[in-house]
């Protein structure tokens, strides 16, 4: 996959600190966003491999389903999507994910993995040859594509003689965060790489991530101690609110002044809640002075399913 190069924006001030937007939004495929980025990879095996229809796993709200159908249409290929009754209210994802004919199941949460199965099952019984791509892209493949766009970083910071000490994103399944520590890992880099859980808990949500670190390395021959590998993993869950999907006034205040401000649109359920506890941590923790990156990782549609709340 060729490198996607988003562009880099810069924003205005957090304090002493100076703001830029990685636009993972602006990768030109389906409205864009992290699940963009790894499901080119993921494409890119699947045609290799001569598969002719994919299994995938995601609430109404992803958009990793989003960008997955449309892939899948876009190649003629048949796509599965198992869903969770509990997170399957209507958004604009899920409306665009029916509008590329994937067929949707809804199915309680704790029935998600068994349902998976017997799909996979039943196709291969049809004679069909199944992919099955985890929810939120989640693996190696998906961690590779976040080591690519740490590669993409490095390059913009070498190109505009610039360091950015802290870099914040919306962190879900984990791949995305795992892809850019993996990066900052095997270049030797200094800096904090913190992600803004969107709805896990520690140590849960922090072990999954450090387990995506731990294969990808593993794959690559890379070896890390767990102590390096804890020092290096930040995964913060105070910004939670009421899990996935909640949010406060303050975080929809955050997503109408960053599109009042900068015309950049922010969601809800992912990177408003990020950006809106990024402003946090930086103010409680008193950083000071520094160049911070934030990743844009998509969702431009779910902003307008909350256009009536804000």
């Amino acid at each position: 996959m060729d490198k996607n190069n988003t562009p880099v924006q810069k924003l205005g001030r957090i304090s002493s600190n100076y703001i830029f937007m990685k636009r993972e939004d602006m990768i030109p495929y389906s409205f864009g966003g992290n699940k963009a980025r790894k499901a080119m990879l993921f494409f890119e095996e699947i045609v290799r491999g001569g598969y002719n229809c994919i299994v995938t796993y995601g609430s109404s709200h992803s958009n990793h389903c989003r960008v997955i159908a449309n892939m899948a249409a876009s190649r003629k290929l048949s796509c599965y999507i198992i869903q969770p009754d509990e997170a399957s209210d209507m958004t604009f994802n899920s409306r665009m994910t029916e509008l590329f004919g994937a067929h949707m199941e809804k199915v309680p949460v704790k029935d998600v993995h068994d349902t998976i199965e017997q799909r996979l099952r039943e196709l291969k019984q049809q004679g069909k040859k199944p992919y099955f791509i985890p929810g939120g892209g989640h693996g190696d493949i998906g961690t590779q594509a976040y080591v690519l766009c740490y590669e993409e970083i490095r390059e913009y910071e070498e190109k505009h003689d610039t360091r950015f000490g802290y870099i914040f994103l919306a962190s879900g399944t984990g791949t995305t965060q795992a892809g850019l520590v993996c990066g900052q890992l095997l270049y030797g880099d200094e800096r904090k790489i913190a992600g803004i859980s969107i709805a896990r808990k520690n140590p849960y949500g922090k072990e999954v991530i450090a387990e995506s670190i731990r294969s990808y390395l593993s794959l690559k021959g890379f070896m890390l101690s767990e102590e390096v590998l804890q020092s290096r993993l930040i995964f913060l869950d105070d910004y939670t609110e009421d899990g996935y999907g909640m949010c406060s006034s303050g975080i929809f205040e955050t997503i109408k002044s960053v599109m009042t401000d900068y015309g950049i649109p922010l969601d809800s359920t992912y990177t408003g809640k990020a950006f809106w506890g990024m402003k946090q941590y930086i103010v409680q923790k008193n950083i000071a002075e520094e160049n911070i990156l934030f990743i844009h990782t998509g969702g431009t549609p779910l902003y307008f399913h909350d256009i009536d709340r804000l």
